[in-house]
C-alpha cells in the first residue's frame, strides 16, 4: 500500500498498463483496421467499456429470457406474468440508448484511479488477503448505503423521481417487468445509482480489477433481480423483494441485501404480500 499511497508514476503506470491491455483485447476483437489506436486511451477506455456493457448485458439478458420463458417455461413464471415481446423490445430500446453514458462511469473511474487520486491498488499481494477480504467487506457496505440513499432520494425528491426515475418505473407489474428491465433508465438516473461504486474508491481501499469487475455485474444483478422469480435466499434482495419495490414504490429500496431496508424502516417481505393475496 506504500507505493500506492505514494502514487509514484511507476506505481501508477501499472493501472495504465492494464487497461490498455483491455483495451487491445476487446478493441482490436470488434474494430476494423487499426484506426481506433490513435485515439486518445480514455476514448478507447470508453469504447470498450461500452462493448464489455452491451455484452454483459445482451448475453444475461437473452439467456435468462431463455431459461425462464421458453425452456422452462411456466415452471417459474405463470402464464399471464410472462412480460410481451414489444414490452421487451422497448426496455432494450432505453437501456441501448442509455449505455454509452453509462459507460462513461467506469472510464471516469480508471482515469481517476490511473491518475492517482484514490485508494485503488493493484495486487492484493500488497496487502495481505485477510485485510482484502476486510477493505473489501466495507467497500460493500458503503456501496449498499450509497446506492440505498440514492434510490430512496430518486424516489422521495419529486423533481427526480418525474424526470429520471419514473422512466424505469413504467415497468410496475410482473408482465411488465423482465431482466431487460435491469438497465432501463434514464441514463442519469442508472449513473447515479452507480456512483456510490466510484465514492467508495476515495474512502475503503480497493483492488482494482476487483472493482472493474463489480462495476459490471452490475449489468448480471439487475438482470436478476428484474425476473420477479423470487429465490428466498436470505439476506439477498432478490426479485421477490424487488417486483414489491416496483407496485408499492415505497420499500425494498436496497441492492445487493435487505440489511438496509430493514435498518431504516422500508423492508416489506414477498411473504407479506403473499399472506394478504
Amino acid at each position: 500500500m506504500a507505493a500506492a499511497a505514494a502514487h509514484g508514476g511507476d506505481y501508477l503506470r501499472r493501472f495504465v498498463a492494464e487497461t490498455e491491455w483491455y483495451n487491445e483485447i476487446v478493441l482490436s476483437a470488434v474494430a476494423p483496421g487499426d484506426w481506433w489506436r490513435g485515439l486518445p486511451h480514455p476514448v478507447q477506455s470508453w469504447m470498450r467499456n461500452c462493448v464489455g456493457g452491451y455484452l454483459l448485458y445482451f448475453i444475461s439478458g437473452f439467456l435468462w429470457c431463455f431459461v425462464i420463458y421458453y425452456w422452462k417455461r411456466h415452471a417459474y413464471i405463470p402464464k399471464d406474468a410472462i412480460p410481451t415481446n414489444e414490452a421487451m423490445k422497448k426496455q432494450i430500446v432505453v437501456a441501448s440508448k442509455a449505455m454509452p453514458f453509462y459507460c462513461a462511469l467506469p472510464t471516469l473511474s480508471e482515469c481517476m484511479i490511473e491518475s492517482g487520486w484514490t485508494r485503488c491498488y493493484f495486487n492484493i499481494s500488497e496487502i495481505g488477503f485477510s485485510m482484502y477480504l476486510v477493505y473489501m467487506a466495507l467497500y460493500l457496505i458503503f456501496v449498499e448505503f450509497g446506492i440505498y440513499w440514492m434510490h430512496r432520494e430518486l424516489h422521495d425528491i419529486k423533481p427526480l423521481y418525474k424526470h429520471l426515475h419514473a422512466t424505469h418505473h413504467i415497468y410496475n407489474k410482473e408482465n411488465t417487468l423482465s431482466p431487460f428491465a435491469g438497465l432501463a433508465f434514464h441514463p442519469l438516473d442508472g449513473i447515479l445509482q452507480a456512483i456510490p461504486h466510484v465514492f467508495a474508491l476515495f474512502i475503503c481501499p480497493t483492488h482494482f480489477r476487483t472493482h472493474i469487475a463489480l462495476l459490471f455485474l452490475e449489468a448480471v444483478w439487475t438482470t436478476n433481480i428484474h425476473d420477479c422469480i423470487h429465490g428466498k435466499i436470505w439476506p439477498v434482495m432478490g426479485a421477490g423483494y424487488h417486483t414489491i419495490h416496483h407496485t408499492t414504490y415505497r420499500h425494498n429500496y436496497g441492492h445487493y441485501t435487505i440489511w438496509m431496508d430493514w435498518m431504516f424502516g422500508t423492508l416489506r417481505e414477498p411473504e407479506d404480500i403473499l399472506k394478504k393475496a
